[in-house]
């Protein structure tokens, strides 16, 4: 394929936009950004479709899109009909047993599963003194590396399951990894947040330290939705079979599930409405950018497990973290010789190399926290934030106040003691 690194140019005008524009002009984005994430989609396919004469690899990620989008969609709306309160309010020890029990159901019911659910009665319970950091670090946890123990809990390691990667060697593999990322957050937010809650008025702290907790449940017939979502997603063939039965469920869901309830969690389509048109436009544009690196990976010398683990984190962080994973897996197992479609030398793989999938597969769920388009729950999280008038940080403030000095100094010390 004769492939010009200028068409790689849409995704990084369309990160740009991403970035910087709500910057300078928030209220021209939210007008606009649909139509610059189709229009710059529509420049790539129609690249691919008129001059390389490739109209798979556009078809491929459509479909992949698809897939991508109606599991969000499903989730969003299944979760958005279950209404928990906690009607307590949040000490920073409480808010870290919240954030603990949201990473271990991750693994259950996917991090954007466990994300819709909790965010609304996290933040409700964390109303009174309501920052941006609660929302950050529910994003790192909750959206990400909570969801690392399964092949349901994230895409990437979904993806390696269905490629023939036994469903509990992940689990047994990342387990450290998860219990490190875990402990190192949760430690870092409890000192955080107990700062600025002893900074609250006396009786006030004394206020919420005596309060009982009082939990309300309402709609727990959608967690039995929400089971019928995480059976679907075993369904392979024939193509979209497992999206089609997603969409019954949701569809079943949503028309079961009160107007109370909705109205109680502030439900609305514009969270999940932004998150596809603007991941339409990255899943597009990115096909380009993807191609480029499988066709230079030679000439870039990735052929170690620490290469792998900062190449597929760092594209993680700017590229949706599943392709990302299933290229870098493509692209380590094609080094020595092995195909990612023929199941005998996948079994071979995590036996002889098993350092090099470990370290795709880390830097992939990990690296997903480290931007808003890391990991499709992130985007989707932002939006409830920002409709509950939390002021969040833009797209690089979250980068350079959070990520950068939180997380890259943690991903560093894995990358000397299990990598390097």
């Amino acid at each position: 394929m004769n492939l010009s690194i200028w068409i790689a140019l849409p995704f990084i005008l369309l990160l740009i936009g991403i970035s910087i524009i709500p910057l300078v002009n928030y209220k021209w984005w939210e007008k606009k950004y649909p139509i610059i994430s189709i229009s710059l989609a529509i420049v790539v396919a129609l690249y691919y479709f008129i001059v390389l004469k490739d109209s798979e690899s556009i078809i491929h990620s459509i479909e992949e899109y698809i897939s991508f989008i109606v599991l969000l969609f499903s989730l969003y709306v299944i979760s958005g009909g279950v209404y928990l309160r906690i009607s307590g309010k949040a000490t920073p020890f409480k808010n870290v047993l919240l954030l603990l029990f949201g990473s271990i159901i991750a693994n259950l019911f996917g991090t954007t599963g466990a994300a819709m659910l909790l965010i609304r009665p996290y933040m409700n319970s964390n109303k009174y003194h309501l920052k941006p950091y609660h929302i950050v670090f529910f994003i790192f946890l909750i959206c990400n590396i909570g969801g690392s123990l399964t092949p349901i809990g994230d895409p990437p390691l979904f993806i390696g399951y269905l490629k023939g990667i036994p469903f509990f060697w992940i689990t047994e593999r990342l387990f450290l990894f998860w219990v490190l990322g875990l402990f190192y957050l949760l430690t870092l937010f409890y000192f955080i947040d107990r700062y600025y809650f002893l900074k609250l008025k006396k009786d006030l702290q004394e206020e919420i330290e005596q309060k009982g907790e009082d939990f309300k449940f309402i709609g727990i017939y959608n967690i039995l939705f929400l089971f019928g979502i995480v059976l679907c997603v075993f369904i392979t063939k024939p193509l979209f079979l497992r999206e089609a039965l997603m969409l019954i469920l949701t569809f079943a869901s949503y028309k079961l599930t009160s107007k109370e309830i909705h109205i109680r969690n502030k439900f609305s389509f514009g969270p999940i409405k932004e998150v596809a048109i603007l991941f339409f436009g990255i899943f597009i544009t990115m096909v380009p950018a993807l191609a480029y690196l499988t066709l230079n990976s030679k000439s870039l010398n990735i052929n170690t497990p620490s290469h792998y683990f900062w190449f597929s984190g760092i594209l993680t962080s700017f590229l949706d973290n599943a392709p990302t994973y299933l290229n870098f897996l493509t692209l380590s197992m094609a080094t020595f010789d092995l195909s990612i479609d023929n199941l005998n030398d996948i079994l071979n793989y995590i036996v002889k190399y098993k350092d090099f999938i470990i370290s795709i597969s880390v830097a992939s769920v990990f690296f997903g926290a480290m931007t808003y388009i890391g990991n499709g729950p992130n985007f989707m999280v932002k939006s409830i934030a920002e409709n509950k008038k939390v002021d969040m940080p833009g797209f690089l403030q979250y980068i350079y106040k959070y990520s950068l000095p939180i997380l890259l100094p943690f991903f560093f010390i894995l990358w000397l003691l299990f990598f390097r």
